[in-house]
């Protein structure tokens, strides 16, 4: 059953009506509708959009969904188009809900596709601001978008929090490369979906509180500006994290490069130091006699020489911190 509210000169007078009483409601002046529709309850779209005169396009938009944000208009209604966010933690994941909105000088039609997006806590938001729906339908769109902003910067503050846990991942005194890896992708994946669902949010609210649009009143306006300076905040603070992301990468590469040069190095300082006994064995296993030749004298000196030069090499190469 679709959701719906009624309010009459601010005041929540009637809840959870019938579809086919909206036009009752309407027929009073001081009356203001809420109608939600959600998943099969789109069918009823039609029904509700031959009474409140809406577009074509506009209505077709609703339905088909996957709309980028943005707020166009219509002759005698306007259309807004946003997505509710959230950042699940387990997997890095960003999780996004639509939402379609008809505004109406009387009437504020609300259009989900699924549950993804969060009703109940706009209804929350509402009832906590009860004293603003005085001031008509641009109340209510100040609602929803305040709604809508704030999880933005909820989420924006949740990747924030996830990348320095990253950063601490990536200077772990164990090298977990892989994680890294697959953080800083799943990260990256979720920050441009977001900055896709927040930069075009400035351009909506911009729009909004234009004075040709007519949706804000003066007492509205500081509420709204309010709303632009989180969206501001929120676009601001995405792409600062975005560039986060991109150094945390390239100090990833720049660590293993650093890592493998220390491998590097330790292997060959080895190498060096085992090409010594190798070295004199193989000059002492020569069938020519030599000075010791068949004595032990000969094995006592090798013996020394293998012994004095590894421990010049380990010792030359500790100093150098090769090893």
């Amino acid at each position: 059953m679709a959701r719906t509210r009624c309010y009459r000169n601010g005041v929540l007078t009637d809840e959870d009506f019938a579809l086919d009483d909206v036009s009752e409601h309407l027929d009073d002046p001081a009356a203001m509708v809420w109608v939600d529709l959600c998943g099969d309850e789109l069918a009823d779209l039609q029904h509700v959009a031959e009474e409140l005169g809406l577009h074509s396009l506009a209505v077709e938009d609703a339905t088909t969904g996957h709309q980028r944000p943005k707020f166009n208009r219509y002759q005698g209604h306007d259309f807004l188009s946003a997505y509710s966010v959230h950042l699940d933690t387990a997997s890095g994941a960003l999780v996004t809900g639509e939402v379609a909105a008809f505004i109406t000088p009387a009437a504020l039609v609300t259009v989900r596709k699924d549950d993804a997006f969060p009703i109940d806590g706009l209804l929350r938001r509402w009832d906590d601001n009860a004293d603003l729906t005085k001031y008509g339908v641009g109340a209510l769109v100040h609602g929803l978008l305040d709604f809508v902003v704030d999880g933005h910067f909820d989420a924006v503050q949740s990747l924030d929090d996830e990348i320095e846990a990253l950063e601490d991942l990536l200077f772990d005194d164990r090298p977990r490369d892989q994680d890294v890896q697959r953080r800083s992708f799943e990260l990256r994946k979720s920050l441009v979906r977001l900055r896709r669902v927040v930069l075009p949010m400035r351009e909506v609210v911009n729009t909004l509180m234009r004075r040709d649009v007519g949706l804000v009143q003066a007492e509205l306006t500081p509420y709204y500006q309010d709303v632009y300076d989180h969206v501001l905040r929120a676009a601001e603070w995405t792409e600062s994290l975005r560039d986060l992301v991109a150094t945390i990468v390239e100090t990833n590469l720049t660590i293993q490069g650093n890592r493998l040069n220390i491998i590097t190095k330790k292997v060959t300082s080895w190498a060096a130091i085992i090409a010594v006994p190798t070295a004199i064995t193989g000059f002492y296993g020569q069938n020519l006699p030599y000075p010791g030749f068949a004595h032990q004298s000969g094995f006592l000196s090798s013996s020394l020489l293998i012994v004095l030069l590894s421990v010049g090499l380990y010792v030359t190469f500790k100093r150098k911190d090769w090893l």
